[in-house]
């Protein structure tokens, strides 16, 4: 199938007012760059936004996302940039400096033989689904239908943890300009073009019904392709076009209706270009049940070493406790 264009199938979407981003103490804590976000699972500590990073993304997060709807089943709304052009690189390098990131390897079952895949990229994870919600700076996991209630020590097999303040500073200040709630922050680190992530969908049913996923590029630019997927048995051929989108450092696509249960998308690899350097991925999303949250545990953090970005070799190290000490 041939590539599109998008300038030819951008439509303005509606305008509406937006809210400010939540004043609560926990809101208003970034104005202290010391200050750091910490939990059981995390290896280290992490650290708050600097203020002014913090206010860039509140207060000069003006730009209006443009929606692409043209084709069957597709609800984009691409913001080109949400996170302002003065502090996109800052925050690429903070990110990429602060945050802990795995190699996952995992296990699946292909045609009967077990076959081990290893993970084409760093990934972290943080967040728990909608059935639970952390108290208590983040020390106890209360069921959301009775925050008097602890949930069961079997409840999750995983460790769960709170997103840290800096990402979820950049989750509150999204869901105030997309209407939308999430509560899960996905990371994943392309070292370089070499680390892809192939045609797939976020459309397990953990997610719900009609899937929001806001996902952001910080870093390299990389090809972001879709295409709808072949009709069931018995459905009708659609005439779809593939899409080709370069993301660059700071932009985000909000995928969102049928996207999901109707289209793939993937990050292929690169050569050339900025295929040498860096690229955060981060993606917003709502797990409805336990099953989101053991699944991205699972093929986000696993068993794996932690690693941690080594300023000298400029590359991602593991890391332990002695090495660091």
């Amino acid at each position: 199938m041939s590539k599109r264009t998008l300038d030819t199938f951008f439509i303005r979407a509606p305008s509406p007012k937006k809210p400010r981003v939540d004043s609560s103490p926990i809101a208003t804590a970034v104005s202290a760059p010391t200050k750091r976000t910490n939990h059981a699972t995390y290896p280290w500590p992490i650290v708050h936004f600097p203020e002014h990073i913090a206010d860039e993304i509140e207060l000069l997060v003006t730009a209006q996302g443009k929606e692409i709807k043209d084709q069957p089943h597709l609800d984009l709304l691409y913001f080109q940039p949400f996170i302002p052009k003065a502090i996109e690189r800052e925050i690429f390098e903070f990110l990429r400096a602060e945050l802990f990131f795995y190699r996952v390897k995992y296990t699946i079952k292909r045609f009967g033989k077990e076959t081990l895949i290893n993970t084409p990229r760093f990934t972290s994870v943080f967040g728990i689904d909608a059935t639970s919600r952390f108290v208590d700076d983040g020390a106890r996991i209360v069921e959301a239908s009775d925050p008097s209630k602890t949930v069961r020590k079997d409840k999750y097999k995983c460790n769960p943890r709170p997103i840290p303040e800096c990402l979820d500073f950049l989750r509150r200040v999204t869901e105030a300009n997309t209407n939308t709630k999430f509560n899960f922050c996905l990371v994943n680190y392309y070292a370089s073009g070499s680390d892809s992530i192939s045609f797939h969908s976020d459309d397990e049913r953990f997610l719900g019904t009609d899937p929001a996923i806001a996902s952001f590029t910080l870093g390299a630019k990389r090809d972001f392709l879709m295409k709808h997927k072949p009709p069931k048995e018995g459905e009708p051929k659609l005439e779809t076009k593939d899409i080709k989108i370069q993301l660059a450092s700071g932009d985000m696509i909000l995928m969102r209706g049928q996207t999901q249960s109707n289209w793939l998308h993937s990050i292929p690899k690169r050569k050339g270009g900025e295929a040498d350097k860096g690229r955060i991925n981060i993606t917003l999303r709502r797990a409805m049940i336990p099953a989101g949250t053991e699944n991205y545990y699972r093929y986000n953090v696993g068993e794996g070493d932690v690693y941690k970005w080594d300023k000298s070799k400029r590359e991602m190290a593991p890391w332990s406790k002695s090495t660091d000490s």
